[in-house]
């Protein structure tokens, strides 16, 4: 080899090198990250919510639904849900953007809703009509409730893991769910501890109530049913409905507050109108067209845009919380659904 072309070959290495270490940086997963799951590519996105790019995509179950992250952002769960018949979480490293290993959640079917609170993986059973905790510390699931309910679907946790809010999708009701230390009874062994007890209360709301979100301010529950298209609204503190907004929302897949608890959007899945309500007035603020039809709603964490799943559109609708109006789309495979927010804290 020449001097000449062995200095070309010298150059294009150097700058090869040069392309791939940038790439590889370029793609390294953001401290703050939006991931959505594509229930047709069987993947989850990890997506830069600055550049809305998906630097990522890791293979997950055969019908994955929801997501929800660790709260140090390095670790997402997925639920495989099966229409109530699967028995899998799918547990995925998002700083080596690569899945780790699946949890096998039986004798509880038909993992769907998900939350992360008190430094456990929180999940419904709809298959088994329950509700169960797993413990990534220990590995091991380590409690479930029934709920006795058709259809266990959603679930939100408190952040002390004390309270359990679930929609109940054919029974047409809320499950609310306490924690309590019980000290042992006059008639208990002189070494008995006190001990948690859970107690349920059942709200009923409409048939088909599925998506559901509490106020920021943790007064109300809001749930939209999809079979009559009404919103009922449950007072917490008296643990009974407060109200229902014959809202006309027929098709209601998902329902969230904004971060200020001003307005709550709804999403369906018969029509492409995204529904947005007036959390203190109870009154419909505008429609706007997404799509033919959608399914999860996130909030941006600061507070500007809101990240609606069009699933038969096979894109993400972006949507401006100042002007209530589409500003863009955005492609993490077929089929989006479920998503959520990864903070890295360090």
């Amino acid at each position: 080899m020449n001097n000449k072309l062995f200095a070309k070959t010298l150059i294009v290495f150097f700058a090869s090198s040069f392309m791939m270490a940038s790439f590889c940086v370029a793609q390294s997963t953001p401290r703050l990250s939006l991931i959505a799951l594509s229930k047709s590519d069987h993947t989850l996105a990890i997506v830069d919510p600055v550049t809305l790019r998906v630097i990522a995509r890791v293979p997950v179950g055969q019908d994955p639904h929801e997501v929800i992250a660790s709260a140090d952002g390095k670790t997402a769960y997925v639920s495989i849900y099966g229409g109530g018949s699967l028995h899998e979480l799918n547990v995925i490293d998002l700083i080596a953007q690569k899945p780790l290993f699946n949890i096998d959640t039986r004798p509880l079917f038909g993992p769907h809703g998900l939350a992360f609170a008190n430094g456990k993986v929180w999940f419904t059973a709809e298959g088994s009509k329950a509700i169960g905790s797993y413990d990534p510390v220990t590995g091991k699931l380590d409690w479930s409730m029934g709920t006795g309910q058709d259809r266990t679907h959603m679930i939100y946790v408190s952040a002390d893991g004390k309270k359990i809010y679930t929609t109940n999708v054919s029974s047409g009701t809320v499950s609310i769910l306490t924690d309590t230390l019980m000290q042992p009874g006059k008639f208990a062994p002189p070494d008995a501890k006190p001990h948690e007890e859970w107690t349920q209360t059942i709200v009923p709301t409409a048939k088909g109530s599925e998506g559901f979100d509490v106020s920021p301010d943790g007064k109300e529950v809001w749930t939209a049913a999809s079979e009559d298209g009404t919103i009922s609204i449950i007072d917490l503190n008296t643990k009974k409905l407060q109200t229902k907004i014959d809202a006309k929302v027929l098709g209601a897949n998902r329902l969230k507050f904004t971060l200020d608890g001003k307005l709550v959007f709804i999403s369906t899945l018969r029509d492409g109108q995204l529904f947005i309500y007036n959390a203190v007035s109870h009154k419909e603020v505008k429609r706007v067209n997404i799509g033919h039809g959608a399914a999860g709603i996130l909030m941006d964490p600061n507070g500007t845009r809101v990240f609606v799943a069009c699933t038969g559109d096979n894109y993400i609708a972006i949507i401006d919380l100042k002007t209530l109006e589409v500003t863009g789309h955005l492609d993490v495979g077929g089929g989006p659904d479920g998503m959520e927010w990864a903070t890295r804290n360090q």
